[in-house]
C-alpha cells in the first residue's frame, strides 16, 4: 500500500512538472535548487518523501496539500 501511494505521489509530481513546461526532471530540479537525484527518486516513488520536501515542491507549483491530494483522488476514481 505504501509503495503504491508513493508511486501515485510521484506520478502526480511528474504531471505537475510537465504542466509547468519541464520535460526533464533534471532541469526542473536545477532551476528550483532541488537535489536532482532526490527529486528523481520522488517522482519514481522510490523514496519516502517528507512533508517538508513535498510542501517545498508544491510551493513551486503554487498549490497546497489539499489540492494536490484531491486531484490524486479524482484520478484514482477515473
Amino acid at each position: 500500500m505504501l509503495n503504491l501511494t508513493l508511486r501515485q505521489i510521484g506520478e502526480q509530481l511528474t504531471e505537475l512538472r510537465k504542466q509547468a513546461g519541464y520535460s526533464s526532471y533534471e532541469t526542473f530540479a536545477y532551476d528550483h535548487d532541488l537535489p536532482r537525484m532526490q527529486y528523481w527518486r520522488m517522482e519514481k516513488g522510490k523514496v519516502n518523501i517528507t512533508i517538508k520536501s513535498l510542501l517545498k515542491i508544491l510551493a513551486i507549483h503554487k498549490i497546497g496539500l489539499a489540492e494536490f491530494f484531491s486531484s490524486m483522488r479524482y484520478k484514482k476514481g477515473k
